[in-house]
C-alpha cells in the first residue's frame, strides 16, 4: 500500500460546496444561500477560509459557467495546464453530482469532477438530454450508476459516492447494502464518508479497506466552507496531481481527515423527526415518545448493520481522523467575532491550526481562546444530533 511521501507539500482541500444562485439570482442548489455565487464562494475559500484546493459540485449549471468563463476571460482567474482552474490563492476542482436511482433501491447521490471547463460543458451537454432541469443542483438523471462511470471516465474524470452513509441519498444508508450491487468498484478510488461518521465507523466495512476517505462539508453557506477537509499531499495543486492523490500514486495522498465530531452530524444517531427523540437501532414506523409517523435510522446504527470487521481496524495507509469542530460550532463564536478573527490572523486554517492560546486570548478573550483550544485538542462536549438536526457543543456535560 503506498504511504503519503512526507517530503511533499500538504494542501487542505474542500471537494463538495454547493453553488446556491447565479449572478443574475436564478437559483442553482435550491437549500443553499443565495450568496453562493461562484465569485463569492471563490473569494470565501481563498481570503477568508485559507482552503488551497476546493470542488464546487454545481459546476455543470450553464450559467455558473458563464460566470466561470467571465473570470477567465478578464484574468482573474487562468486555467491550469493539468486541470483546475486557479483563482488567487485557491484551485478550483469542477464537480457536479447527480441523483441515481436505480430500480427496486432509493436514490443516491454522486460526485462527478472533471479536469476542465471544456469538459464540464461536454458533461453538460450530456446531462441535458437525461435530466428534467440541467440548471439546477443534484438532479435525478436517467442513467444507471455503471452508465455514469463510464460516462465520466470518458471526460478523463472520476465518480466519488457522496456522503455514504446518510439516510438522506447516502449509497449505503438509501440504496445499497454493498457497493459492488451497483457499482465497478474498481474504478472508485475514494468515497465521501459524511458529517455523522468517520474513519473509525467506515472502515468496519472491508469492501472500503482500498478506498480514499475524503472528509467534505457539502457546504450550503458560506460560513459552512472547511466544516470538514484533508489535507492532501501533492507535488502542487492541480487536477492531475489531485486525481492521484486518490488513487495514492507515488507517495500522493490524504495525509490527515480533518472531519466533524460524528456526533455533531446532522444523522448520527436514529431519532424521530418530530420530538428528536433518541430511539433503539431496531425502532420503526411510529415514534413511541409522540406517536409521529417518521423515525429516521441514524449512521451509526446503519453502520452496525452493515459491519463486517471489528472497530480499531484500518488498512495500512489510512491517514489520522481529527475530529475537527469549525468557529461557527464553537458556542459564543458569532459572525461579528469570527470576523474579528480573521482580520487578526487570516483564515480559519490559521485560527483553528496555527495560532497559539496566548495570541487568541489577546482578541476574544480566555474564555473563548480556552474553547477554540479545547476544540483544537478534542476535549469538548458534544450533544449527539440526529433526524436531520446537527448536534451541538455544550459546555457543562452533554
Amino acid at each position: 500500500m503506498n504511504v503519503v511521501d512526507r517530503r511533499l507539500p500538504r494542501y487542505f482541500c474542500d471537494m463538495h460546496i454547493h453553488i446556491g444562485g447565479t449572478k443574475s439570482g436564478k437559483p442553482v442548489k435550491i437549500t443553499a444561500s443565495r450568496q453562493m455565487t461562484l465569485t463569492r464562494i471563490l473569494e470565501e475559500a481563498s481570503e477568508r477560509k485559507g482552503m488551497d484546493v476546493i470542488g464546487i459540485i454545481d459546476a455543470h449549471a450553464p450559467e455558473v459557467q458563464e460566470e466561470l468563463i467571465g473570470l477567465l476571460e478578464t484574468g482573474a482567474a487562468e486555467e491550469h495546464r493539468d486541470g483546475g482552474v486557479q483563482y488567487k490563492q485557491t484551485l478550483l476542482i469542477l464537480g457536479c453530482e447527480v441523483e441515481i436511482k436505480e430500480p427496486g433501491r432509493g436514490e443516491a447521490h454522486f460526485l462527478c469532477y472533471l479536469p476542465n471547463v471544456g469538459e464540464m460543458r461536454l458533461f453538460t451537454d450530456w446531462l441535458s438530454r437525461r435530466c428534467k432541469n440541467v440548471n439546477l443542483s443534484s438532479q435525478r438523471i436517467g442513467a444507471t450508476l455503471r452508465e455514469l462511470q463510464e460516462r465520466v471516465a470518458e471526460g478523463g474524470g472520476v465518480l466519488v459516492p457522496a456522503h455514504i452513509f446518510t439516510p438522506h441519498k447516502g449509497l449505503y444508508g438509501s440504496c445499497t447494502d454493498s457497493l459492488s450491487e451497483v457499482a465497478e468498484p474498481s474504478t472508485i478510488p475514494a468515497v465521501e464518508l459524511g458529517l455523522s461518521a468517520n474513519t473509525d465507523m467506515a472502515d468496519r466495512l472491508t469492501e472500503l479497506h482500498d478506498k480514499t476517505f475524503l472528509t467534505n462539508s457539502d457546504a450550503h453557506s458560506l460560513a459552512k466552507i472547511g466544516r470538514e477537509y484533508q489535507a492532501m499531499a501533492m507535488a502542487e495543486r492541480s487536477f492531475r496531481e489531485w486525481m492521484r492523490a486518490l488513487r495514492r500514486e507515488a507517495g500522493r495522498g490524504v495525509a490527515v481527515n480533518y472531519g466533524l465530531h460524528p456526533q455533531l452530524g446532522k444523522y448520527h444517531q436514529t431519532a424521530c423527526q418530530s420530538c428528536q427523540s433518541t430511539l433503539p437501532a431496531d425502532a420503526d414506523g411510529r415514534c413511541p415518545q409522540c406517536g409521529f409517523k417518521r423515525v429516521v435510522r441514524g449512521v451509526f446504527d446503519r453502520i452496525e448493520q452493515l459491519a463486517d470487521c471489528p472497530a480499531g481496524i484500518h488498512p495500512p495507509f489510512r491517514p489520522p481522523y481529527v475530529e475537527q469542530v469549525p468557529l461557527e460550532f464553537i458556542p459564543g463564536v458569532g459572525p461579528r467575532l469570527r470576523d474579528k478573527l480573521y482580520c487578526a490572523f487570516g483564515t480559519e486554517m490559521n485560527i483553528l491550526h496555527r495560532v497559539d492560546r496566548e495570541e487568541l486570548a489577546g482578541v476574544v478573550g480566555e474564555r473563548i481562546a480556552d474553547l477554540i483550544v479545547q476544540a483544537r485538542e478534542g476535549r469538548l462536549n458534544v450533544k449527539a444530533g440526529g433526524a436531520g438536526t446537527y448536534g451541538r457543543i455544550v459546555t457543562g456535560k452533554a
